[in-house]
């Protein structure tokens, strides 16, 4: 078997993503957000390096795994665009987000922001959305984009490139007191 250090930086966020989406189950329609630092996934600090060509990987197979799995990707931009997100026009309008007047680009946006606006079939841009699962490739920050109550999913696949990877699935907040079933 193959190392997980040795696969491609395609190959790493698919594996990342279907073992997250397969522990979050989301129904048809729901939400995974994504926030990421290209500069993190080469090795550099967050916010200096930023690479189209890593993005354009992270984003094929961010992509192959949502439509396997019926949902939708909402993908964050930089603190530039206080993490708006780059997402279908049909996800905004499902959730009645808020859209934006924006245009992402590398040094504002980042550049998986930049190749999301550029791949989706119809993007806009969204101030805020409230997602059922999330993927956080770097440290970005991604839980205000995440509904109530978010819970740590640990991956088997702990990095992308250099890139550490945090991961949660969402579940409704538990009300009640003892006597409550759930």
């Amino acid at each position: 078997m193959i190392g997980l250090e040795k696969l491609s930086i395609a190959e790493q966020t698919f594996a990342a993503v279907e073992e997250l989406l397969t522990a979050a189950a989301p129904k048809q329609g729901e939400v995974l957000v994504v926030g990421c630092s290209t500069s993190e996934v080469v090795g550099e600090r967050i916010g200096t390096a930023g690479s189209l060509e890593a993005a354009a990987a992270i984003f094929g197979a961010l992509r192959e795994a949502a439509f396997r799995h019926g949902i939708f990707l909402a993908i964050q931009c930089c603190e530039h665009l206080n993490r708006a997100l780059v997402t279908e026009s049909a996800a905004a309008e499902k959730y009645g987000w808020q859209e934006v007047a924006v245009r992402p680009v590398a040094h504002a946006g980042g550049s998986l922001a930049e190749t999301a606006y550029g791949g989706f079939d119809r993007p806009v841009v969204v101030a805020a959305v409230k997602a059922h699962a999330g993927l956080d490739i770097g440290q970005t920050l991604i839980g205000m984009h995440l509904k109530e109550v978010a819970v740590p999913v640990r991956l088997a696949q702990v990095k992308i490139g250099a890139a550490s990877l945090t991961a949660a699935r969402t579940r409704p907040p538990y009300i009640g007191g003892p006597r409550a079933q759930y």
